[in-house]
């Protein structure tokens, strides 16, 4: 089991972000994370990756508990949060380089794999620009590169399509459909065409807790004749 989730809950003050929430993920499938916002979505994502900690429950990454474990499960983990924090005035391989090294990955190893990067998402032209001259799609696109950049076992994207034209978007999907034919891919994502065209499974979030976790088949199959967009809409009235 490459996720596993197992009765989280998180509370801010007295506010209750995620309810004993729970579900697994295998390796090689693409989880499509469903919810409006607030729902609990990048709460929970932070919680497998370690960023912050569970009030009860726990998150378990390749086998290991995250709280227990948190630097072997992270370096298990390809991360690309909401906000996609960089460094605006570093230059895309010098932030690169930085990454890798924080991985601990140097010299030709960590100049070969950036440049691998770099040409899986399509930074190659913009390459030699610092980060902050970048549009708003190519910074996403490095948030992806640093993200794929210790080939991990699980990629965890929150919006990972976030401010990409149209043709980003679809290069983007292929690239992340790839990653998942050997990774494990928990995405989040408001975009219903997303989930329909990389997507094995649905898990919906709604006011902290999971309404449904199916294939795409199996929901579309229960609300016959429903449109996607109907289908979200009824499960998080």
């Amino acid at each position: 089991m490459s996720i596993e989730v197992v009765n989280i809950s998180k509370k801010y003050e007295e506010q209750l972000a995620v309810h004993n929430v729970s579900f697994k993920i295998n390796k090689g499938e693409i989880v499509g994370f469903l919810g409006p916002n607030g729902a609990g979505k990048s709460t929970t994502m932070k919680i497998i990756t370690g960023y912050i900690p569970a009030t009860e429950g726990e998150a378990l990454v390749c086998g290991e508990k995250v709280n227990a474990e948190s630097i072997n499960t992270q370096k298990k983990i390809g991360y690309l949060p909401e906000t996609n924090p960089m460094y605006l005035d570093m230059y895309v391989r010098e932030f690169l380089f930085f990454c890798a090294g924080v991985h601990g990955i140097t010299g030709a190893k960590a100049k070969s794999r950036i440049e691998e990067v770099i040409e899986m998402t399509g930074l190659t032209i913009e390459s030699k620009k610092t980060i902050q001259q970048l549009s708003k799609g190519y910074k996403q696109r490095v948030g992806l590169a640093q993200a794929l950049l210790h080939d991990p076992e699980v990629l965890i994207l929150d919006e990972p399509t976030s401010g990409l034209d149209p043709n980003q978007i679809v290069e983007i999907r292929e690239l992340i459909k790839s990653a998942g034919k050997e990774k494990t891919v928990l995405l989040s994502t408001h975009i219903m065409q997303e989930v329909q065209a990389m997507c094995d499974r649905v898990i919906v979030i709604n006011k902290g807790q999971i309404v449904a976790d199916e294939t795409l088949e199996a929901i579309q199959a229960k609300y016959a004749g429903e449109s996607l967009e109907d289908i979200f809409r009824k499960l998080t009235a």
